[in-house]
């Protein structure tokens, strides 16, 4: 017999490869952590191509044979193997049977496709008749696995441990859901007592006594609700304020590479996800808390009232439960498709309005439209599915509903007749029974409202099982080396991603302490890529990096860049104003320093311009400002921080000659006594350097000052040749 293929949903829109190979690992028995195999895979936020999620098996134990197959050739390997599905997806095949191909998609489920729909599929194009498959079998140290799959780190534990600073409100939350429950108990005592004693005595003052008494009740549950809604109102806000804090720093703690791997729609929605787990918690949890405690009330009252009546409300219940929960897993598979397609749409819209100025360029309005249409057609689509889920859901709970009211109201009206029970009684019922009724509605949304708080505690678990770029357990060096050298030691470093060769291979540069050193070469020769591993935005395959003889990865990440003054070609200018930009983290300006920078950085009289001085607010949230204005905010921005290294990446390409020149000549004496590295394709901002570096391809071809690389005509002189004009 064969067994039951498992199944994951892809946690992400670029996760189908890894979670294919997760699949294929607890088929054999393995449980593997999604996190875990991501990173062998090296998904980025392109995806992962088979390369990637070949070597990730081979890492964890398979042996892996990619190749293109036939129909025919597909019958006769070991499954389950991985599919390179639609040209841009992957899916796991699980079994073939009478000219039917069971496939675990990870964005859609368990699918079974004819042959015809699953060659269109797999079929890269209709002329080549085979498709690129992944055949896996385990080899012998598969099974030395372990099970190793990752707890939730934010679990409903710490969820909860919330709300436990709010106990005293929470008692009384109780306190008030107990009182409301025993007014409501009254109700229908009252009722009868109108109809019973009241009516059929003719005794008004009793009526009236009674109504009087349901006026008070009426009171009372209404302040008990309004007591409890502000209660929840100042429990909620607090809360969500603390999760959402939360998220915050742990979303700052993650690694710079990190913020490659997702995109922008991916991040938002997760954010939005903890908003779902908090409405969870405070709304839906209370709310069931109080309908269970009804139902149990209300229920023991009906089965003292009417044993068969309670029987029939029983099994309309049972049927009821059981029609809601058959839809639970739609549910799931849906939510995970609302939240790719949300994600989706997110990131275009951003994308969309960050780069409206090269749309309109470009005239490309009408093409981006029509994309964002194709979204919207995307998200119609789903919405549709969803509606339907939702009246199919509907029309099945409101017919049991309606044909239990239906019995009911027969088995209560024939026990009238035949003198089992009174009038008085029978509205009592009816009460009672819609008192029971609303609970069990309330439950079964509870139910709901926790699958869909679940879900998103897993997409929430995405940030926070990722590894913090500081290791709390690792103690840091706290303070830096005089002396300030930098030294990189047969470092080897590849970018993320499968098949990337290496941009160094075993490379070994030094900086000198207190000098300024210059790297050129032409694009692509791996320039920046050195600045943003001093910068420890990656890390590095092999080798080191020293500064001052301490291991860089063995500083702390806050004293490191709290040392270093950078200007990249990706800076970020915030929504804030000038004084903001330039000083950024510090909350207590220093005058001094703010006057200095802004004079090094060439700014003074572009200040003096602004209606509102260095107050004038820019970026976003303000006014537009050239590129070149940008990148003396950034120098200002990096002189301000007054650092011991300075790291310059084409700090003055944007820069006129005549800005250039200016801020060159005061940024050579600020220089001094820091260790600077610059890189630059604009030569003229190098010649000043105490050592110029040429990189070729990730390898060092010279090294020396300007004089004696000019002197030598290689291939710096070349490099500097047209720009400097040295002649033949």
């Amino acid at each position: 017999m064969l067994k039951r293929f498992p199944h994951y949903k892809q946690k992400d829109q670029m996760d189908c490869g890894a979670t294919c190979l997760r699949m294929i690992f607890k088929y054999y028995g393995q449980i593997v952590s999604i996190q875990k195999i991501r990173k062998l895979c090296q998904t980025t936020k392109e995806g992962v191509n088979l390369l990637g999620i070949s070597e990730a098996a081979e890492k964890l134990g398979f042996r892996t044979q990619g190749i293109r197959l036939s129909v025919d050739q597909l019958q006769e390997i070991e499954l389950p193997c991985i599919l390179h599905w639609n040209q841009n997806h992957f899916v796991a095949l699980y079994k073939i049977r009478r000219g039917k191909y069971y496939v675990s998609d990870p964005a859609t489920g368990l699918m079974v496709y004819e042959e015809k729909v699953f060659t269109n599929n797999w079929f890269s194009t209709k002329e080549l008749h085979a498709g690129l498959s992944l055949v896996l079998s385990p080899g012998p140290t598969f099974y030395q696995l372990g099970d190793e799959e990752a707890e939730l780190k934010l679990g409903w534990g710490k969820i909860f441990s919330y709300f436990y600073k709010y106990k005293k409100l929470f008692i009384q939350l109780i306190l008030g859901l107990l009182i409301g429950t025993l007014l409501q108990l009254l109700t229908p005592f009252l009722t009868q007592s109108v109809v019973d004693i009241g009516i059929n005595t003719k005794n008004i003052n009793f009526i009236n006594l009674i109504l009087i008494a349901q006026l008070m009740l009426f009171i009372g549950q209404t302040s008990v609700s309004f007591i409890r809604s502000w209660i929840l109102l100042h429990i909620t806000t607090r809360v969500n304020i603390s999760i959402l804090t939360d998220l915050l720093i742990k979303i700052m703690r993650l690694p710079m590479h990190f913020f490659d791997l997702k995109t922008h729609g991916d991040i938002m929605q997760r954010m939005n996800d903890q908003q779902r787990v908090e409405s969870f918690i405070t709304g839906d949890t209370l709310t069931s808390l109080f309908s269970l405690l009804n139902m149990v009330v209300f229920g023991t009252l009906l089965l003292v009232y009417n044993k068969i009546i309670f029987l029939v409300f029983f099994v309309a219940t049972v049927l009821y439960t059981v029609w809601i929960l058959v839809f639970m897993q739609y549910r799931r598979e849906l939510d995970y498709r609302r939240f790719k397609i949300a994600s989706e749409n997110q990131t275009y819209m951003v994308e969309m309005i960050q780069s409206v100025k090269d749309i309109k360029l470009n005239n490309a309005q009408k093409q981006k439209r029509w994309v964002w249409e194709g979204l919207q057609a995307k998200l119609f689509k789903f919405k549709v599915e969803s509606l339907s889920l939702s009246q199919y859901q509907s029309i099945g709970s409101l017919a049991i509903n309606q044909v239990k009211n239906i019995f009911i109201t027969y088995i209560a009206a024939k026990a009238v007749i035949e003198g089992e029970l009174t009038l008085g009684g029978m509205m009592a019922t009816q009460y009672i029974v819609g008192m029971v009724s609303s609970p069990v509605e309330s439950l079964l949304g509870f139910m709901q409202s926790y699958q869909d708080a679940k879900i998103s505690l897993e997409r929430l678990n995405e940030i926070y099982q990722t590894e913090e770029e500081e290791n709390v357990q690792m103690d840091y060096v706290q303070k830096l080396s005089e002396d300030t050298t930098i030294e990189m030691r047969n470092l080897t470093f590849r970018y993320y991603g499968a098949g990337n060769e290496p941009i160094f291979n075993t490379i070994n540069l030094t900086f000198p302490a207190g000098k300024t050193t210059a790297i050129v070469g032409a694009s692509g020769s791996g320039k920046t890529t050195i600045l943003k591993l001093l910068l420890r935005f990656y890390e590095y395959e092999s080798g080191e990096i020293l500064v001052g003889g301490k291991k860089l990865e063995h500083i702390d990440h806050h004293l490191w860049r709290d040392s270093c003054g950078s200007v990249l070609q990706e800076n970020y200018i915030f929504a804030d104003t000038i004084q903001g930009n330039i000083t950024v983290n510090d909350g207590l300006i220093d005058e001094g320093k703010i006057e200095r920078a802004i004079e090094i950085a060439n700014l003074t009289e572009f200040i003096e311009d602004q209606p509102f001085g260095l107050s004038t607010k820019i970026g976003t949230a303000g006014k537009g400002i050239s590129q070149g204005q940008k990148q003396r905010l950034m120098i200002a921005r990096a002189v301000y921080k007054d650092p011991s290294f300075i790291f310059l990446d084409e700090a003055t390409n944007a820069l006129d000659a005549n800005n250039e020149k200016i801020i060159i000549e005061k940024l050579d004496r600020f220089f001094r006594n820091r260790t600077v590295i610059v890189v630059a394709h604009r030569l003229s901002t190098v010649r000043n350097a105490d050592k110029i570096i040429v990189l070729d391809r990730g390898k060092i071809i010279e090294e020396g000052t300007h004089v004696e690389l000019a002197a030598k005509k290689g291939y710096y002189y070349d490099l500097v040749r047209n720009q400097l004009e040295l002649g033949n």
